[in-house]
């Protein structure tokens, strides 16, 4: 290997050869001549998207599948090394592509066109795509659709298009805009028979109002069906949530109590064989936790409670036989403090953010937890995005 070979693939995508320049749009193996020609190696594919590089939906189409799945891991090494841990690292797990069944697109009407995608990478300009490769078929077959209907229902500015797959079918929530008038309600119905949509909404500022929704909305987590809010947050796949799922249920082991905290709709709490305490912020979320688990018989504890204010105490978090924990990307710095010093015998950590996840295993490791492994998970396929699920345990006094 020479100094000029890429080595590695940073956390914003950009390759780096061994004497430490950058590359964009490189693969490891990849060389770089000094005045900046690229020479593909072993490693570097042919993107298949036609969109790629200028779509921002995908930054790495150019790696194949065994350097996309180096790249997974090694984000999460490179992360922990900058806090001075290390742990064993299970293989990855990668989502296949088609597979996303949330994404948002943004819409704008300009010129007399309506256009429909993903952001240029850095800049507020729409990709119109007439691929994609990450979203799962059944999302991907409304993008023509869509844009007739929004020139059919008057829309004449700049909004998002939210899409996900509810247990019911294609579930819509159209910000920015709402339609107004007969013709424009006609249109609606007749979309919404011909495509099979479970829900379509619309928040110009006032909030979701739904305007076709024949049956409600659920999705299924854990074997429950869960109330869907329009826009909620899920797992991006369905592969991608089992995994971490599997990942969580290896980590808690058979608890008789757990502590599922960031619980959000469920998604770990109802795959929970146990009693769960599961403490959400987000009221809509924590509503339809509550009446899945309710409808199923679950014995689930739901509790609206915002753990950056107001974190879990010490004392609270001995109650249970183990915690769950899935935090936002700013991760759970203020829940750490308390987690570090319980007596809680596991700790389950789900984060979609190496750097905030190393950060806080910093402050459980320095108060005497060790992290047994991490399983990462890359479902964002060909984005720098990776998430991941780690088991924090206390070693046994010798």
């Amino acid at each position: 290997m020479t100094d000029d070979t890429i080595i590695r693939i940073a956390a914003r995508g950009d390759g780096i050869t061994a004497d430490g320049r950058h590359a964009a749009l490189s693969a490891p193996g990849d060389t770089l001549a000094a005045d900046g020609t690229l020479t593909h190696g072993p490693h570097h594919q042919t993107p298949p998207c036609i969109h790629f590089p200028t779509c921002g939906g995908c930054q790495l189409q150019q790696l194949d599948d065994q350097s996309y799945a180096e790249f997974v891991t090694d984000r999460i090494a490179s992360a922990l090394d900058g806090q001075g841990i290390t742990t064993m690292i299970r293989e990855p797990h990668i989502s296949p592509p088609r597979t996303r069944r949330r994404a948002t697109l943004h819409a704008e009407a300009k010129g007399g066109r309506m256009t429909l995608g993903f952001a240029e990478e850095k800049s507020h300009a729409i990709v119109d795509i007439k691929e994609c490769w990450i979203l799962d078929p059944r999302l991907f077959a409304l993008v023509a659709p869509l844009r007739v209907l929004l020139r059919k229902l008057n829309f004449k500015r700049r909004g998002d298009v939210h899409l996900t797959l509810a247990d019911q079918g294609p579930d819509i929530l159209i910000t920015g805009f709402a339609p107004e008038g007969l013709p424009a309600a006609e249109a609606l119905v007749a979309f919404c028979e011909a495509h099979k949509i479970a829900r379509v909404a619309f928040n110009d500022g006032m909030g979701p109002e739904t305007l076709w929704e024949p049956d409600a909305c659920t999705i299924t987590l854990g074997g429950v069906p869960v109330p869907l809010p329009p826009a909620s947050f899920l797992q991006a796949t369905v592969d991608g949530e089992a995994a971490l799922t599997t990942a969580v249920l290896d980590a808690i082991g058979k608890p008789a109590t757990v502590a599922d905290l960031f619980a959000g709709l469920g998604t770990f709490t109802m795959a929970i064989p146990a009693k769960v305490y599961a403490a959400e912020a987000g009221r809509d979320a924590l509503g339809s936790l509550k009446a899945g688990a309710n409808a199923a018989r679950r014995p689930v504890f739901p509790e609206h409670r915002d753990l950056y204010r107001r974190p879990l105490t010490v004392a609270e978090l001995d109650r249970f036989d183990a915690v769950v924990l899935d935090p936002p990307r700013s991760g759970a710095r203020e829940q750490a403090v308390a987690l570090a010093a319980c007596k809680t015998p596991v700790i389950a950590y789900v984060s979609c953010n190496p750097a905030t996840f190393a950060r806080d295993a910093k402050d459980l490791c320095d108060a005497g937890w060790q992290i047994d492994w991490i399983q990462p998970v890359g479902q964002f396929r060909w984005s720098t995005h990776v998430e991941l699920a780690a088991k924090f345990t206390r070693p046994s006094p010798q």
